[in-house]
């Protein structure tokens, strides 16, 4: 069963991904870290997050919703430890989801995000 450490690593490879590697090697990502002051997400990068955890777990974390039923302030003081608690509540840390899926869905994100030459 995935554990609350499990999850935190699969967020911060996705933020690794979303954000680059030069800018995380210098934070370490933890359960206070905040979105917002922290790590500066923009919205662009919210949505992004919000399709690797989509192609990560299903439409059952809907980051989007998750975030609307918020207020300004709460969103802008939300933090990594939130997310986190939130997909072990709705998916129950569900040990039926592997990394091998969480790969993938990462390299499809990748390749989907790419702008090419056009």
């Amino acid at each position: 069963m995935a554990t609350t450490t499990d999850i935190l690593a699969e967020i911060t490879g996705m933020l690794v991904e979303i954000l680059g590697d030069e800018f995380l090697i210098a934070e370490e990502v933890t359960m206070s870290t905040s979105f917002n002051e922290d790590l500066a997400l923009e919205s662009i990068e919210f949505v992004a997050l919000a399709e690797l955890l989509y192609e990560r777990y299903g439409s059952e974390v809907d980051l989007m919703g998750f975030l609307a039923e918020k207020d300004m302030e709460a969103i802008l003081a939300m933090s990594v430890g939130d997310l986190v608690t939130h997909i072990g509540l709705v998916t129950h840390a569900s040990p039926a989801r592997t990394s091998s899926t969480a790969a993938g869905a990462t390299a499809r994100a990748t390749a989907s995000a790419t702008p090419t030459a056009g």
